[in-house]
């Protein structure tokens, strides 16, 4: 019995979404972004496995780039998948992927100082125990910890930020706050964050002296639910394994998910070439890697983007023969973090879908949905969400 495995590069875009045009950094629009090609310009990238796959051709299919030194004859199926949801988001694109575009508009904090409404400042301060709370503005999350950390340790407050994205993160040190104490306060918070359309809160644990502070691997995600059976819901609910790695368990809110395992990105390619080993026939691993958008995306760092992305070609090429023989592996994104633009945020941009399992294949402009179809198209199992395979 087949297997699927769908991996998400997280934030990488490929240009030429079409409404780009209507998402900004600031005051520049995202039209013309492009976080592969301009990786590729400006830092170098050689990618043999993703390209062999169809990685350049699929930048050319999305925004007519050539992407650099990318593109050549490819020996996988290759596409680009258009967005419909009215986000740039982690949840957004994983659901879509998944087969659920997004049907309300997400709820955003203003670029402003104090970010957040008093009565909602005056909730996390109840619930903290504190007096105040530190931050309250949007910020990169590793600069707000280095500018408020000492404060933070004085006082007790939790430090409070937001960005373009829907979301409200919380950090705190794990010894001095309490790691426990944190995660209890963002889990406590996250029912009225969600009743207002808020799509995350996140909490992002931190340890260090000032001068010298680290996050840790503790983050948790505790996102709104989605609001429709997802691809998970279906292949668990036809009673195959569905195995999540890294943070699909925190955007799916565990729904339809049988197994979880999480770490940094590569522990997190080492439990897929375990699953690749031991996972059972008919199932489903669905895995997302994070740093390419953490660590480079918006810390507008296309010199350590590039060097992570031939890292995880150079992984992908060790997990492709440890591939049954009727397994399929799909490579997508979720959206753009273009680290040449404008701001700190994602981008809007199409992604690529490449396909391991299928053969050379042209598969032309796709709709994110069609991830969800295909995949479950080739688990044969009953599906009543978005989308047209391309099986």
């Amino acid at each position: 019995m087949p297997r699927a495995f769908l991996i998400v590069i997280d934030s990488v875009g490929i240009g030429g979404a079409p409404d780009a045009d209507q998402f900004f950094n600031g005051d520049l629009p995202d039209t013309g972004a492009n976080t592969v090609a301009h990786i590729a310009r400006e830092a170098g990238l050689n990618v043999p496995t993703l390209d062999a796959l169809g990685l350049g051709d699929a930048v050319k299919l999305a925004s007519g780039d050539e992407a650099a030194a990318l593109g050549g004859d490819p020996k996988g199926a290759w596409g680009a998948a258009t967005e419909v949801s009215r986000g740039k988001d982690t949840p957004s694109g994983h659901w879509e992927l998944a087969g659920v575009p997004v049907p309300w508009e997400w709820h955003t904090f203003p670029d402003a100082d104090p970010a957040f409404p008093s009565d909602l400042t005056a909730l996390i301060c109840e619930m903290a125990g504190t007096e105040g709370i530190l931050g309250n503005r949007h910020a990169s999350g590793t600069a707000i910890i280095a500018e408020e950390g000492e404060a933070h340790l004085t006082s007790g407050w939790p430090i409070c930020y937001t960005s373009a994205d829907s979301v409200l993160q919380i950090a705190a040190h794990e010894d001095a706050f309490g790691l426990e104490r944190l995660l209890q306060l963002c889990k406590d918070l996250a029912p009225t964050l969600h009743e207002m359309k808020v799509g995350r809160v996140i909490a992002r644990p931190f340890v260090g002296e000032v001068g010298s502070f680290t996050r840790t691997a503790n983050r948790k995600d505790f996102a709104i639910a989605p609001p429709a059976p997802t691809i998970c819901d279906y292949v668990h609910d036809a009673g195959r394994m569905v195995y999540a790695v890294g943070k699909i368990g925190d955007i799916f809110s565990m729904r339809g998910i049988d197994d979880l395992r999480k770490g940094r990105d590569v522990a997190l390619m080492g439990h897929i070439n375990d699953l690749a080993e031991e996972a059972e026939d008919g199932s489903f691993v669905f895995a997302n890697l994070v740093e390419f958008d953490s660590e480079y995306g918006h810390r507008r760092d296309p010199s350590g983007y590039a060097r992570h992305l031939e890292w995880f070609d150079g992984a992908l090429a060790d997990l492709l023969p440890k591939l049954r023989v009727d397994d399929l592996l799909i490579v997508s994104a979720d959206h753009g973090n273009d680290p040449t633009w404008a701001g700190t945020d994602h981008t809007r941009e199409r992604v690529p879908v490449l396909v391991h399992g299928l053969g050379p294949k042209a598969l032309g402009q796709l709709d994110f949905v069609d991830v969800a179809a295909s995949v479950a198209a080739h688990l044969n199992v009953p599906y009543a969400g978005q989308g047209k395979s391309f099986l």
